[in-house]
């Protein structure tokens, strides 16, 4: 999966989803009279793998790509200020509905239309970001799943600080520009220290200051780095994997991705479940529903996600207990 995000370029990925139509029908739904179009949003290519969820999840409702819906993309390349521009392209484009991920993507369609339905397969906490009204009712023309779960960074660092005996000092990079990314910040330093565990706060908000975090984590003595569910810092997701490794690091991801790339570990939401489960509200929203009076979904299924091999290359030992708790073990 990995060298698929790293080298799928956009015109590859444009001309790959638009080929052959999916499998025949999965369930035998009314689908909506006319064409549906989907415009897709996505900030970074660490977001495509995940699509093929959403659309097996839009296959098994019964629904053919070519017959029943198409989709037009719009890949920022990781430049996050073209997301207003790529939004409002798809918004002039009259799509029947966008689909993306992240707030900073949904709060640019937001901007660029009111009126078309928008679904986010995730987004961290689409209350802070301003995205919904509430959860229950969301109001305005966004709707979908939301990765935000109690107690999620505590379980995280307890699952690092079980893995690591008498670890004290752990360096977390998160990026203050995410919208809702600073209420999540204050989530981790009070759940560092209830569990008695410094926390060093490594603010990066560009691709350019991303080298200077991580070596500052070294000088500060880190013993274990830990990762936001940030986009700009999964676009760095080979970067902090190989620094990871070449300083004899344990790290603990927000995302599967990165362990499946060579890092240690991860626990965090099922986001291929959560990414299907997405495809139910744009049917709903293509059959008549409005999206403000769909609920936002909160994550049902995690993961805990281990590399032995990861372990193995910077020296430790992963505990049993931590092992016959994992969803997965890559050997």
């Amino acid at each position: 999966m990995h060298s698929l995000t790293r080298h799928w370029t956009r015109r590859a990925f444009v001309i790959a989803t638009g080929a052959a139509a999916l499998a025949p029908w999965a369930a035998r739904a009314q689908q909506p009279k006319k064409v549906a179009r989907i415009g897709v949003l996505v900030t970074t290519s660490f977001f495509l793998p995940r699509f093929e969820a959403f659309r097996g999840g839009l296959r098994d409702l019964g629904y053919v790509e070519g017959k029943h819906v198409f989709f037009e993309f719009r890949h920022a390349e990781g430049k996050f200020e073209r997301l207003p521009d790529l939004a409002a392209e798809l918004a002039r484009s009259k799509v029947d509905l966008i689909f993306t991920a992240s707030a900073e993507a949904v709060l640019a369609a937001r901007k660029a239309t009111r009126t078309i339905p928008i679904v986010f397969g995730t987004v961290q906490d689409p209350l802070a970001s301003g995205i919904v009204e509430s959860l229950a009712r969301p109001g305005g023309n966004a709707t979908g799943l939301s990765a935000i779960a109690p107690d999620l960074g505590r379980k995280r660092l307890e699952l690092l600080r079980e893995t690591i005996p008498g670890l004290s000092r752990v360096a977390f990079f998160w990026s203050p520009l995410g919208a809702g990314s600073t209420a999540s910040a204050r989530e981790m330093q009070t759940a560092a220290q209830a569990l008695g565990l410094q926390l060093q706060s490594r603010e990066v908000r560009d691709l350019r200051q991303f080298e200077g975090e991580l070596e500052t984590a070294l000088r500060e003595r880190a013993e274990a780095l830990i990762t936001a569910p940030d986009p700009l810092i999964n676009f760095q997701q080979q970067r902090m994997v190989d620094f990871a490794e070449r300083n004899r690091l344990p790290a603990m991801y927000a995302a599967p991705e990165f362990v499946e790339s060579g890092g240690l570990m991860t626990y965090a939401p099922s986001y291929g479940d959560m990414w299907r489960r997405a495809a139910t509200y744009a049917d709903k929203i293509l059959k008549g529903a409005r999206p403000a009076d769909l609920p936002v979904e909160q994550p049902t299924k995690f993961e805990l996600v281990v590399n032995l091999k990861a372990a193995r290359a910077i020296g430790l030992r992963v505990p049993q207990s931590v092992l016959v708790r994992a969803d997965r073990v890559i050997e």
